[in-house]
């Protein structure tokens, strides 16, 4: 897709600088794809924070070796 975007000459430098693309448009398809995995790990971190993983009363590390086993 093509875009047009007017976007200050100081951050292009800095996104060419950190994600070290062959050209422009590499540079910022590394640092969309970055900034979108952040978000997703923000968001799923919350999910986790109102919903905490509880382990079952009877589970242990010899049990779920025995399942891997099998």
């Amino acid at each position: 897709m093509k875009v047009t975007a007017i976007i200050s000459d100081k951050l292009i430098s800095e996104v060419k600088k950190y994600a070290k693309g062959k050209n422009l448009t590499e540079s910022l398809t590394i640092a969309l794809k970055e900034w979108l995995a952040a978000k997703r790990i923000k968001e799923l971190n919350s999910m986790v924070r109102e919903s905490p993983v509880e382990f079952n009363e009877n589970f242990t590390a010899e049990k779920i070796r025995e399942i891997n086993r099998q």
